[in-house]
This record gives C-alpha cells, sequence and structure tokens, in this order.
C-alpha cells in the first residue's frame, strides 16, 4: 500500500460512511411502493458519473422545498387564485394543489420531451447549491467526508423516529399499518414481485457503482470487510422497514383523510340536493339513504349520480407511488393536513436533503478515486481540483434536468442509466473473482485480511446463486423492453391535470441506447486495450530476445 495513502479515522467512519451511501432515497420511496404492490472498474465510473449528473438535481428539489417550507400557509396547500382573481388556477383544480405545486410551480413542466422550454433559473441555483454542498463535503478527501458522515448517517435517522412518533399518532394511522402488514397471497405466485424485491435490495446496496470499493479501499488490509459487509446490509434492509412504518402510518392517515372527506361531500351534495334535515345523514347510515332515496326518487337521483364518487378507503391505500411522485407529491399532501405542518415539512426535507447528500458523496467517491489514484492525471492537478472539475462539469451538464422538460430526461437517466448497465457490471465482477481470478485465492486473500477462513455460505453465494440470480434479472429486463415494445413515458398534461402516457420521439430513443452502451461497452473495450498492450510488450520482450 502507498503510504501516502489517505486512511479513514476509525474503522466506524468506514462504516458510517456505506451505511450513508446505501441508505438513500430507495428506502424512503421505492421500498414502501414495492411494500404497497406486493405485500410486505471502469465501467462503474461512467455508470457513477451519470447517477452524479441526475442524481443531485433531487437535492437542488429538496433545498427548492425546504425554502418554501418556512411559509405561512405551505405554497402547496392551497390552489393560487386564476389570472382575473375570481377563482382557483384552472389547471390547479383540475389535478390537486401539491401536483400543481411540483409540476407547475417547482418543474413548469412542458407538455412533452420535444418542448425543452428554458433553464428554471431557481432551480438551477439550487442545483448550485447542492453541488457547492458536496464539493465542500468531499473537498479534503477522507479528512472531510469522514466528519459529515456522522450527519448524513445518523441525522436522517432522527428524523424519522420523530416522524414514528407522530405518524403514529395521526387519524387513521392504523390503517396504513395493517394495510402493509397484511400479506397479499396471491402475489406469492407472481415472479414480478421477486423480481422486483431482489432488484430493490440490489440497487439499494449500491453494488457496481464502485462507491462501496472506493471507500473501502481507504481502510487498513486487515479491516474486518466480512462484518462490515453484513453489518451494513442488516441495517440497510432494516431502515427500508423502519421507513416503511413511517410511511404507512402517515399513508393511513392521507388515505383516511381523503376517504372521510369523500364521504362528506357525498353527504353534502345528497343533503343539498334531496332538502334532508341536517345531521339526518351520516357515514353509518349513508348506504341505507342512497338505496332509499335510488327507489323512491329514481328521476332526480339518476340527476345527482353522476356527481357522487365512490369512496372507497381500500382503494386509497392501493394507489400506488413510487420515487418523485411519492416523495414532492404524497408526503407533501399528507403534510399540509398536519398541525404545525411547516415544521414537519422543514424536517422532512432536510431529512431527504441529508439522504441525498450521503448518496453522493459515495457516487463522487466512486469516480475521484480512480482519478485521483491516476498518476498522470494527480501529477498535474492537485486533489481539491479535480474534485472541483468533477463537480463543476456535471453541475453544468445537470443544468439539463433544470429545463421545462427536465424531468422528463431525470427520468430517462433514472431508467435506463443504471439498470442493464449495473447488472452487468457487476455479473463480470462475481465472474471475474470467482472464476479468472479464482474463488480459491481470493478466499485465501480474505484469510489473510481477516484472520479466518471463509464458510460454504459466502462461496456459494458468490459462485452460485448470485450469479444465477443476477442472470435472472438482466433476462428479466431485458424480455421486459422487448416485451413493452416502444418505450413510452408519462408526460403532464395541464389541460387535465394529470398524467398522459406518450411514446419517447426517436432521439430519445437513441440517447437511451447509447447511455446503455456507455458504460456496458466499457468492459469488452477495456479487455480488448489491455489485451493489445500486454500483445505489443509480449512482441517487444520477444524480439530483444
Amino acid at each position: 500500500m502507498d503510504e501516502a495513502r489517505p486512511l479513514w479515522a476509525t474503522p466506524l467512519q468506514f462504516v458510517f460512511a456505506c451505511i450513508s451511501y446505501a441508505v438513500g432515497l430507495g428506502n424512503v420511496w421505492r421500498f414502501p411502493y414495492l411494500c404497497q404492490m406486493y405485500g410486505g472498474g471502469v465501467a462503474s465510473v461512467v455508470v457513477s458519473f451519470f447517477l452524479s449528473m441526475y442524481y443531485n438535481v433531487i437535492n437542488a428539489w429538496a433545498f427548492w422545498y425546504l425554502f418554501h417550507s418556512f411559509q405561512d400557509p405551505l405554497p402547496w396547500s392551497m390552489c393560487p387564485l386564476n389570472g382575473n382573481r375570481t377563482g382557483y388556477d384552472e389547471e390547479c383544480e383540475k389535478a390537486s394543489s401539491t401536483q400543481y405545486f411540483w409540476y407547475r410551480k417547482t418543474l413548469n413542466i412542458s407538455p412533452s420531451i420535444q418542448e425543452s422550454g428554458a433553464v428554471q433559473w431557481e432551480l438551477a441555483l439550487c442545483l448550485i447549491l447542492a453541488w457547492l454542498l458536496v464539493y465542500l463535503c468531499i473537498l479534503r478527501g477522507t479528512e472531510s467526508t469522514g466528519k459529515v458522515v456522522y450527519f448524513t448517517a445518523l441525522l436522517p435517522y432522527c428524523v424519522l423516529i420523530v416522524y414514528l412518533v407522530r405518524g403514529l399518532t395521526l387519524h387513521g394511522a392504523t390503517n396504513g399499518l395493517a394495510y402493509m402488514f397484511t400479506p397479499k397471497m396471491e402475489q406469492l405466485a407472481n415472479p414480478k414481485a421477486w423480481i422486483n424485491a431482489a432488484t430493490q435490495i440490489f440497487f439499494s446496496l449500491g453494488l457496481g457503482f464502485g462507491s462501496l470499493i472506493a471507500f473501502a479501499s481507504y481502510n487498513e488490509p486487515s479491516n474486518n470487510c466480512q462484518k462490515h459487509a453484513i453489518i451494513v446490509s442488516i441495517i440497510n434492509s432494516s431502515t427500508s422497514i423502519f421507513a416503511s412504518v413511517v410511511a404507512f402510518s402517515i399513508y393511513g392517515f392521507k388515505a383516511t383523510f381523503n376517504y372521510e372527506s369523500c364521504l362528506n361531500k357525498v353527504i353534502l351534495l345528497l343533503t343539498n340536493s334531496f332538502d334532508l334535515e341536517d345531521g339526518f345523514l351520516t357515514v353509518s347510515n349513508l348506504e341505507e339513504v342512497k338505496s332509499y332515496l335510488a327507489s323512491a326518487y329514481p328521476s332526480k337521483y339518476s340527476e345527482v349520480f353522476p356527481q357522487i364518487k365512490n369512496c372507497s378507503l381500500e382503494s386509497e391505500l392501493e394507489t400506488a407511488v413510487q420515487g418523485t411522485g411519492l416523495a414532492f407529491i404524497v408526503y407533501t399532501e399528507a403534510i399540509k393536513d398536519m398541525e404545525a405542518s411547516q415544521l414537519w415539512a422543514v424536517l422532512y426535507f432536510f431529512m431527504l436533503l441529508m439522504l441525498g447528500v450521503g448518496s453522493m458523496l459515495g457516487n463522487t467517491a466512486a469516480i475521484l478515486t480512480p482519478l485521483t489514484d491516476s498518476e498522470v492525471i494527480s501529477s498535474y492537478l492537485p486533489k481539491e481540483a479535480i474534485s472541483g472539475l468533477v463537480c463543476l462539469v456535471s453541475c453544468a451538464i445537470g443544468l439539463v434536468f433544470t429545463m421545462e422538460a427536465g424531468n422528463y430526461w431525470f427520468d430517462i437517466f433514472n431508467d435506463y442509466a443504471a439498470t442493464l448497465p449495473l447488472l452487468l457490471i457487476v455479473l463480470v465482477e462475481a465472474a471475474a473473482v470467482c472464476y479468472l481470478y479464482g474463488l480459491k485465492r481470493f478466499e485465501s486473500d480474505l484469510k489473510a485480511m481477516t484472520g479466518h477462513a471463509l464458510n460454504w455460505y459466502w462461496k456459494a453465494m458468490w459462485g452460485g446463486v448470485s450469479p444465477l440470480l443476477i442472470i435472472s434479472l438482466f433476462v428479466f429486463y431485458l424480455s421486459d423492453y422487448i416485451v413493452t415494445g416502444t418505450l413510452q413515458y408519462q408526460a403532464w398534461d395541464a389541460s387535465q391535470g394529470q398524467l398522459v402516457t406518450k411514446d419517447y420521439p426517436p432521439y430519445a430513443l437513441a440517447i437511451i441506447g447509447l447511455l446503455v452502451a456507455s458504460s456496458t461497452m466499457c468492459i469488452p473495450l477495456g479487455a480488448l486495450g489491455t489485451f493489445i498492450v500486454r500483445h505489443l510488450k509480449w512482441g517487444d520482450t520477444a524480439s530483444v530476445a
């Protein structure tokens, strides 16, 4: 080991760095979604670069919402007035106040990906602020990152605990928790449920990005990597379950609130339409009175019937949302109806920011470590300059995601830049270690590091189970893309106040192909380059001899 290479101050810093990286936004906005749906090398640098370009936009959104969380009332709690101030904005009335604030005020989203629009400078400034924060955290390498990870790893748990206490005291929280812990037995026979479960844990741990390898490279050779792998995996999975309990308590509150609001609107409608006595119609006798009115006044009831909404608590709970929709629409919908909503909004978006920054530290480490380790680059530029250039380039490219069509490009990068490429990278890593380098040699290396031999479980997982599982995931994704046919995306229709499905234009499909190919092709091209260089060296040696 190079004696000048910096190391973590303590092994605990490494563990916290891994936890801060692995426990990210996916634990908060994807794992609860899956529970709701189903019941309970070189190439790595390219993938991490793609990820860093768009991932920090989430932190920009978190900054934007955090700044607006100090307003009273919250700006997403009600619809704004229209231009002549005679009523509410038409788009907001057709959607909802939270959807309007997200799609119109935050993103100012265009009708389609073809209409790029202008850069939203408020979001662009938030993105610059997010990258400045990341740069300050990575400025001095492990010396600064090692201190930051204590904060980014521990603070989200403090906020989640506070939210858990608040969530469990909300009206209807038990409805959400009951829904979470009620298994859908029929989903056990659904292969997609198992595929999504495997995909979730795969991406949640951050495998294949190179971040964990970069963090581990700053450890002492005698570091017990086996113990740390188990600790990080257990904490990561436990956090997903913990965050789901918090999420479903809030789901339950939101669903119950919407369900009771729906019932009250139906009661008010029937009371006014049939001149019923105030207080006569209640939730308990609603269905009975509806049947009576339908039989006693059929013509009048038929006129009112189209306005009567079908209120269902179950359907409210089954409304599955993930990703940005969960983080910036569903949660804000629940927060605006809480007491002291500004406080809960500030806590929530500060937590999102810490989760996002923690993940960004890992993403940037995967890019910077090979760059700073390169003698060619480090001989010309100091570490601070390399970090600054990476942040500057990523920020400049990231401005694309702050345009009016930026959210559509965000979805492209999020869906395609780090799915198939990651599966291929990890499969090649596993095959290279187990079958090219050799599992026995790798086992002896680990024994020299940790002081004890591996048991059969690890060897079976690395040599057999994991490669087969990754191949299965890879085949599933490929077949899913083929079966789907033309790739589509969700576009915001302002006239309807809802999302509509559209086909990607040819140039967007070409960019999707480039995103997938640019990282996966690094592996065969790198292998070919190494072969050519070694062959030339062998030829030179043979000619000299």
